[in-house]
């Protein structure tokens, strides 16, 4: 990757630590951090993103064998850094509305509910300290993220996400709003009512985000916010469109991404309770071929060529969902009709004949039948399997018994990662998707079914390589796919991102608030 240019504003950036917190979730914590490491990364600066806390089931495998969430992977790339564990000490997965698994410096320790967390805080804030402290001694600028509201009164006890963080390692903090939600100011000063004494004062001033229109309107109500707090705005960001970011953990708002291009893929998923890793399908999302769409609960399955069942946090209750909507028969009619369908992780388990949790690892112990569209079961276990992966798609150019790849046709590389609890087992795994490398040779992963309608992996990212990704638009059914470079769109994105903070925010004043 090219160096991009340095920005004159960066050329001096102190020693320090700056925590940006938000007045709600999706204020534009996550893409303001990115945005900021990049220009610190241009200037010459060592920086590392950190998330005390993060809550998601969007998460990415680190260069040390854990995982962490989704967003501070893409902000560690902004800052030319592979993802680490110290970047998020502290990932809760949701499982139920009431519960959530506890992933503690990248590994998954229990399953507690909301009260049992609140009682374990202390011992996650010792996990959190521990890495703030190495990655504070490693690099010159620490860029943290808050998480959520650091207004919520019922959960300032204990608090280690936002001003419970800052005040622990006295740290200054920024605030940013969403002013396309409307309130701005009401968030602002509302939420700066909310806080301590003590916590207001870190607060070194405000970013407003996403904002359309002429600025000089909004002028008169920036005077009065900064006469009425006697804090300063650092700038105005403004709507940026046409961006390329892993999303946190909530899906798009805009569920419905329709083809720029007249020969379009029709390609649905299930968007399930508990929805995992979806940041799977952006590529998808952002090819001018494919007319994407997320189907919620209450709507009807619409006509498609290609139906993916997504990964899941807890397979069973989402599989018992998607029979309550009436999908398994519309599932059925699609295959009828000479569609295709692809479950990726958990969405692979249930095209099999039966999930089993003896140990009750994602929820009540038991077994569910599967759809039983392929002939293998699938056991859940306390283990958990975290793995970078690379190999080659298995109906092209795939190995033999020998592990040599025939000459049929050309390797189509695939990278990804895996992250999953359970073993599959049973005769449609001979008939593999993947061919994943290993030390001892090329080993199989998945399923393809023998008329080829239907496919199954455990390999999470598969439409980020080019080829890969057109590959599996062309079993589907596109003809002349085209090999669309999602991490190059992201790049760019994020180049693009730090060019509009430079331009619209004080930075040099900005930059004078770490601490």
């Amino acid at each position: 990757m090219p160096t991009p240019p340095i920005v004159r504003e960066l050329a001096a950036i102190p020693r320090g630590t700056l925590m940006i917190q938000g007045t709600t979730s999706d204020a534009g914590k996550s893409t303001l951090v990115a945005g900021l490491c990049r220009l610190a990364l241009r200037a010459g600066a060592s920086v590392v993103p950190f998330k005390p806390q993060n809550m998601a089931n969007n998460s990415a495998v680190t260069a040390d064998g854990g995982e962490i969430g989704r967003a501070q992977a893409w902000q560690a790339f902004a800052c030319g850094l592979a993802p680490h564990t110290d970047m998020n000490p502290v990932l809760l997965k949701p499982n139920s509305d009431l519960g959530a698994q506890v992933v503690i410096h990248g590994q998954a320790r229990f399953n507690l509910n909301a009260r049992e967390y609140q009682a374990y805080k202390p011992r996650a804030m010792e996990a959190v300290l521990q890495s703030y402290e190495r990655l504070r001694g490693r690099y010159d600028a620490v860029l943290v993220e808050g998480a959520g509201s650091p207004a919520e009164i019922n959960l300032r006890a204990g608090d280690i996400a936002n001003m419970g963080f800052a005040e622990a390692v006295d740290c200054p903090v920024v605030i940013v709003a969403d002013i396309d939600r409307g309130g701005v100011f009401a968030h602002l000063v509302g939420t700066l009512d909310c806080l301590s004494e003590s916590e207001r004062a870190r607060v070194r001033g405000f970013i407003i985000n996403r904002f359309r229109g002429d600025l000089s309107l909004l002028q008169p109500g920036i005077d009065w916010l900064e006469a009425r707090t006697g804090k300063p705005v650092f700038g105005v960001v403004p709507y940026l469109l046409g961006m390329h970011f892993d999303a946190e953990d909530m899906l798009p708002g805009e569920r419905h991404a329709q083809a720029t291009r007249t020969d379009a893929l029709r390609v649905i998923v299930p968007a399930l309770p508990r929805i995992s890793n979806h940041t799977d399908f952006d590529a998808l999302r952002a090819h001018p071929q494919v007319d994407f769409r997320y189907v919620g609960a209450g709507e009807v399955l619409p006509p498609a060529d290609l139906i993916i069942l997504p990964g899941s946090k807890s397979v069973q209750a989402d599989l018992a969902w998607l029979r309550a909507q009436g999908w398994e028969a519309a599932l059925r009619r699609h295959l009828r009709y000479g569609g295709k369908v692809l479950g990726i992780c958990g969405g692979m388990q249930m095209l099999g004949r039966s999930v089993r949790d003896p140990l009750g690892v994602e929820g009540p112990a038991g077994d569910v039948a599967g759809l039983g569209w392929l002939d293998f079961d699938t056991t859940l276990s306390a283990r958990k399997l975290l793995e970078n992966v690379t190999g080659q798609l298995a109906w092209a150019g795939s190995p033999d018994e020998a592990g040599n790849a025939h000459e049929r046709s050309p390797r189509i590389p695939v990278r990804g990662y895996e992250i999953h609890m359970g073993e599959s087992t049973g005769s449609a795994l001979e008939h593999p998707a993947l061919w994943l490398d290993s030390r001892d040779g090329p080993r199989p992963d998945g399923a393809l079914s023998q008329d080829g309608q239907i496919a199954a992996t455990y390999v999470h990212g598969l439409f980020n390589s080019p080829q890969a990704c057109a590959a599996w638009l062309s079993w589907a059914g596109l003809a002349h796919a085209e090999a669309l470079d999602h991490d190059a769109q992201r790049e760019a994105s994020i180049d693009a991102l730090a060019d509009a903070l430079a331009s619209n925010l004080d930075m040099p004043a900005l930059w004078a608030s770490l601490k």
